[in-house]
């Protein structure tokens, strides 16, 4: 089955003549979903929230596991330090709510009509509260209707929490995204098949998208296949540009799993006789991502993890070029906390899942980066892709 790759809003997205695309989120742990509410209620006050609402996206789907459509009519988790959460839903969500991970835990499904005022129940649910929080990913009409609904409170984004409380996760959430990342492992091992000159970006980034979803991802995410000159480019769309021999590729691709947590990996590649100036920068770059791995424990600080592969490519002419943060938190999204990079210096604790991506990119030229999926133990790091760095002449 073919995909077709595109890129929407700043990620490339892969449609499908067919329904496989969707996210099918499997049921998460009720342990899990108790244990993510029961601390939003209990640290909420520490960030100035007396309430938290929370509308379809990755923070629903991580709170009650639903992943629900985002519709011009609100659906909302409803948060307070003091209260039993409550979902609203509109009544044609009803059935849907229910069966979300919502309704195994015997939360209130609460429905509104048609023509009924969602914010006014909102408001009857929280009580006249100081501040509210809001998930960064709510329409802006949305969370007006909250504001307007609440002439006392001051409605502010609520992502630097739920960031927060995301970015520690569970021994279930690193058993899934190691789950996720081998899958992706196994997409990366038949990369070089797909690779031929001649080929087009674009049409190796469709048969990869199929592998994608043929090894345990319900969704494919991006597809960066970069070759050439446009290796350059950090996040090169696939376009129909054909591979030329001893030219490099940068292969960066991730998905969604059926459990409803990413992946994300890259891999470097080259045609028959890439230059010798181009391996041996690679060569540096190997050794900077695996100094900045080994920098990894609890408190460490990201600045630190930063410095020691930055530091590294600058020590071999290679720092002007690498333009970009060393890494990212990865869960129910591919971004999130924790971030790494050179002025960020809230540490690392146990726990903390993030990519280690040093690259450098010299327009004109060509670009390398490499990318693995780290997890912070309590005393060290574990990686969870485990597929050769090496660099794959074709």
């Amino acid at each position: 089955m073919e995909a077709v790759s595109s890129r929407s809003s700043g990620l490339i997205s892969v449609f499908l003549p067919n329904e496989r695309w969707k996210v099918i989120v499997m049921q998460m742990p009720i342990i899990d979903l108790v244990s993510r509410i029961k601390r939003a209620q209990s640290e909420m006050k520490t960030f100035g929230f007396q309430g938290l609402c929370l509308s379809p996206g990755p923070d629903l789907r991580y709170f009650v596991d639903y992943d629900a459509k985002n519709l011009e009519r609100i659906t909302c988790l409803v948060l307070g330090a003091e209260i039993d959460p409550v979902l609203l839903v509109p009544r044609l969500e009803k059935l849907p709510a229910e069966s979300s991970g919502a309704g195994r835990l015997g939360l209130e499904v609460r429905t509104y009509g048609e023509f009924d005022n969602p914010y006014q129940i909102i408001y009857e649910i929280l009580g006249d509260v100081a501040e509210i929080g809001v998930d960064d990913r709510m329409w802006a009409v949305k969370a007006k209707g909250i504001e307007n609904a609440f002439p006392n409170s001051r409605v502010s984004p609520a992502g630097k929490f739920t960031g927060y409380l995301r970015s520690v996760k569970s021994d279930y959430e690193i058993e899934a995204l190691a789950r996720v990342s081998a899958s992706i492992d196994k997409v990366h091992m038949q990369v070089p098949n797909l690779l031929k000159i001649g080929r087009t970006e674009l049409e190796i980034a469709r048969d990869i998208g199929n592998l994608i979803l043929e090894h345990d991802h319900a969704r494919v995410d991006f597809i960066i296949v970069a070759s050439g000159p446009n290796s350059a480019s950090p996040h090169h769309e696939p376009t129909n540009r054909v591979l030329n021999a001893g030219e490099v590729v940068v292969v960066d691709i991730g998905g969604t799993s059926h459990e409803g947590y990413c992946s994300d990996c890259t891999r470097m590649y080259a045609m028959q006789g890439v230059p010798d100036e181009f391996i041996d920068n690679y060569e540096i770059l190997k050794k900077a991502q695996n100094l900045a791995v080994e920098s990894i424990k609890p408190g460490v600080l990201p600045s630190a993890i930063d410095a020691a592969c930055r530091d590294y490519l600058t020590e071999n002419n290679l720092g002007e070029f690498f333009i970009h943060r060393t890494g990212h938190g990865i869960g129910v999204e591919t971004h999130e906390d924790p971030y790494i990079g050179s002025a960020l210096h809230e540490p690392v604790i146990t726990n903390h899942v993030f990519s280690v991506e040093p690259g450098f990119y010299i327009e004109g030229l060509y670009g390398g980066r490499i990318e693995d999926i780290i997890a912070v133990t309590a005393d060290s790091r574990i990686s969870l892709n485990h597929t050769s760095r090496e660099l794959i002449i074709i």
